[in-house]
């Protein structure tokens, strides 16, 4: 009677050795661009077909990891007047 009881919940989808592989694939320089381009990678290496919002969670929350995408840089700046700004400024 004084047990408290806990839903068992729904088990991982990727344990285990797998989620070792990806959390090492995503820590590579190279790494991912894309939530879209980790489904596509865990369908052809693991064999797991996952949805994007499970993706995003297994990545973000569960391994605490970022995609490896660049800063936007304007497609007006100048070569120039940005190394002037680095001698100069910085």
């Amino acid at each position: 009677m004084l047990e408290v009881k806990h839903a068992p919940g729904k088990a991982p989808s990727i344990i285990g050795s797998d989620l070792e592989r990806l959390e090492q694939r995503l820590q590579e320089p190279s790494g991912f661009t894309s939530y879209g381009q980790i489904q596509q990678w865990l369908k052809s290496e693991l064999g797991v077909s996952l949805a994007y919002k499970t993706v995003y969670e297994i990545v973000r929350q569960r391994l605490g990891a970022k995609l490896k995408v660049p800063r936007p840089q304007s497609t007006k700046q100048h070569p120039q007047s940005l190394s002037h700004f680095k001698k100069n400024c910085l």
